[in-house]
């Protein structure tokens, strides 16, 4: 995460063993938060957003996972980005299979919940796929109104 903050490409690639893409590295504010989540809780290492790979060509199209480990109420916030330029080829549909295999898989948790900016169609179109369903909406400082998702397990 450090090397993806300080732009280094070629360190960042070979911590994750695969290149990573411009795409990472401009993510720097992302990962700025989630290093301080692990600081603050080593558990989070096993949820933040980790490299998406496209697994026919082990090509970098985003990043995805969770906010951090499932709260008191077993609950974890899913968050995914596919690359701009790799959009609509359902990269997204396949990364939030891949999260919510990976909540089935932990009987801590209960629910996945999910915040999106109401002129992201993209996201709300791939969440509602799942199931998910609005609960209410918040203010995110760096994202403005979000609407408020949810999904049971």
């Amino acid at each position: 995460m450090t090397a993806l903050i300080n732009g280094d490409l070629p360190a960042a690639g070979a911590a994750a063993g695969t290149p990573l893409t411009q795409f990472l590295a401009d993510e720097a504010w992302l990962w700025r938060i989630r290093r301080d989540d692990i600081a603050r809780n080593p558990e989070a290492a096993e949820w933040v957003a980790r490299p998406a790979l496209d697994v026919a060509t082990g090509q970098v199209v985003g990043h995805g996972g969770f906010h951090g480990p499932p709260d008191e109420n077993g609950t974890v916030e899913i968050a995914y980005s596919v690359d701009p330029g790799l959009r609509r080829r359902g990269y997204a549909k396949a990364m939030v299979t891949a999260l919510l295999a990976r909540v089935v898989a932990d009987e801590r948790v209960r629910a996945v919940r999910a915040s999106i900016r109401p002129d992201n169609a993209g996201s709300l179109a791939t969440i509602a796929k799942f199931g998910f369903r609005k609960i209410g909406e918040q203010w995110d400082p760096e994202d403005g109104l979000e609407h408020v998702f949810r999904r049971e397990v």
